[in-house]
């Protein structure tokens, strides 16, 4: 007997709920245990769900980790953002941008989940090859078509324009917060958009980029 639509909404909402129950148990496991020492066991035990149901959502470890990089990262800026994809006047999106980016990579769980994929680069290289296409690829890629679609900021290279603004960006974290770069030589986060903004677009409506 074929199911009915709420049925249907029903079985979705609770594959979603379980989808998220299981990437929060693996958050657990892979901040603790580390990748190489994060089993299917354990997962499973932290989010009190069977291997099999692991498998049938994300089918092995490898996915189970994109999913998490996605979730803290490129899926929490985009719902900020209000869009899968970049739009609106590029003074205030490009700040909007770098704000959001910012708050998400400053954020504890991500710091955690970057310092995991760095500890672990070495004897899995394959691991940051997986971060630089779920993050820094996707993200590149996002704004490089945003710099494409606006032929008037007059950017003779959208792909690297774009690569420069998020490695600012990386860069900025990586020396404020996972080096300790604060203590040393501290920069306010804003006084870097400001000037990151200023370096990307020139002139171009900069004095209307600044909200409230």
């Amino acid at each position: 007997m074929a199911k009915s639509k709420q049925e249907l909404i029903d079985i979705a909402v609770g594959s979603s709920e379980k989808r998220e129950q299981i990437l929060q148990g693996a958050m657990q496991v892979f901040l603790s245990q580390g990748y190489a020492n994060t089993s299917m066991d354990r997962v499973a035990a932290a989010a009190r769900v069977s291997k099999q149901t692991i498998y049938s959502h994300f089918q092995d470890k490898e996915g189970l980790f994109t999913a998490i990089i996605e979730r803290v990262t490129i899926h929490r800026i985009q719902r900020e953002l209000g869009s899968t994809e970049l739009r609106g006047d590029p003074p205030i999106l490009l700040r909007q941008l770098a704000e959001a980016f910012l708050n998400k990579l400053a954020n504890p769980e991500y710091l955690s989940l970057f310092r995991v994929v760095i500890a672990e680069s070495v004897r899995f290289p394959e691991l940051a090859q997986l971060y630089t296409r779920t993050v820094i690829q996707k993200g590149r890629g996002l704004l490089s078509d945003y710099f494409q679609s606006h032929p008037e900021l007059n950017i003779a290279d959208p792909e690297a324009t774009a690569h420069i603004f998020l490695g600012s960006l990386v860069s900025f974290v990586i020396a404020q917060e996972v080096l300790y770069g604060k203590q040393i030589m501290p920069i306010e986060q804003e006084r870097l958009i400001d000037a990151l903004i200023l370096l990307i677009l020139g002139g171009y409506g900069v004095h209307t980029s600044r909200s409230g």
